[in-house]
């Protein structure tokens, strides 16, 4: 299986800026997590009991939209992800699939290089089998006006994480 895109966690450099006044334009503070389990998007795994975490409002399509020149227009959407209070070390998986964010259910929303939103696939694929998610994907990217790909949770409608055509 050739792999067509890149999973992405949050940019070192943006999460410095969203712990300092996020995209909403506020500073936030930071808590100790209790029980841990919250869905980090800065290293793309679960907050274990005792970590320091900041819930931070966050426009991961504006964010891409700068960086690479798009308009995304009325798609543009500011909402909520959790990141550590503190510069951590990123993703230990590299740049695979982060199959522990992986839910039953995951909405992979789809974006042209123009920043407009294509559609979406809803994919019901149980946490244990989250291998088949790459196969979802690769078939995603074979359409060429797909640029971006944003994985969603489907219960609440949270930014889980970046994929785009590499």
């Amino acid at each position: 299986m050739t792999l067509t895109y890149e999973v992405r966690a949050i940019d070192p450099a943006v999460l410095k800026q969203l712990r300092e006044r996020d995209d909403a334009g506020f500073t936030r503070a930071p808590v100790t997590d209790p029980e841990g389990g919250a869905p980090l998007r800065c290293c793309l795994r679960h907050s274990e009991a005792g970590e320091r975490i900041v819930l931070v409002s966050y426009a991961p399509l504006r964010r891409w939209a700068e960086e690479t020149g798009a308009e995304p227009g009325p798609y543009d959407e500011c909402g909520p992800v959790f990141v550590h209070a503190e510069e951590c070390g990123g993703p230990t998986s590299g740049s695979a699939y982060p199959r522990e964010l992986h839910g039953a259910r995951r909405m992979l929303r789809t974006y042209s290089a123009q920043g407009h939103i294509l559609g979406g696939r809803l994919i019901e694929i149980p946490k244990e089998r989250a291998t088949e998610v790459d196969h979802a994907l690769l078939d995603i990217f074979e359409d060429p006006t797909v640029a971006l790909v944003h994985v969603r949770a489907v219960e609440f409608g949270c930014f889980m994480v970046e994929i785009r055509r590499h």
